[in-house]
């Protein structure tokens, strides 16, 4: 092959790949996740990664007490992660397809997305014992050398 014309379509793939990155940033820029909790007094919006964007507290929540009302919070928030997950992915998966790096996103997104729709298990990553069980019944941390 002509090294010019090499050249040339190393060029345009370049430049074809770096289109589809800009749409790709564009996509995401324009990303965000949202969430209002079952009684409507709490709602959370998030950006793409996760963080938060605006929370608004209805006249309601003055009748909550402060650890429901942190709970919550909490869990509206985590709604409104996995539904920028959720878009997350979306976008990515038109950009990148299945595969890798689509996985390498997967597993990175905020609250255990895991792009089916359902949050991930919580206990997964740290098993099923509660704290109540672990402190009530230690695991072995010693050895006898």
């Amino acid at each position: 092959m002509d090294p010019e014309k090499w050249f040339a379509q190393y060029d345009e793939k370049l430049k074809e790949a770096a289109a589809s990155a800009n749409k790709a940033d564009q996509a995401l820029r324009e990303v965000g996740g949202s969430a209002t909790s079952q009684d409507g007094e709490v709602t959370v919006r998030v950006t793409a990664n996760g963080g938060l964007a605006d929370l608004v507290l209805r006249p309601g929540v003055r009748d909550l007490e402060p650890d429901h009302l942190a709970r919550v919070i909490l869990e509206t928030s985590k709604q409104a992660q996995r539904d920028a997950g959720k878009q997350v992915l979306d976008v990515m998966t038109k950009f990148v397809g299945e595969g890798a790096a689509l996985e390498a996103v997967r597993a990175n997104l905020p609250q255990g997305y895991t792009g089916d729709d359902v949050p991930a298990d919580p206990t997964a990553r740290r098993g099923p014992r509660t704290d109540d069980d672990y402190f009530d019944s230690p695991p072995e941390v010693t050895k006898d050398y």
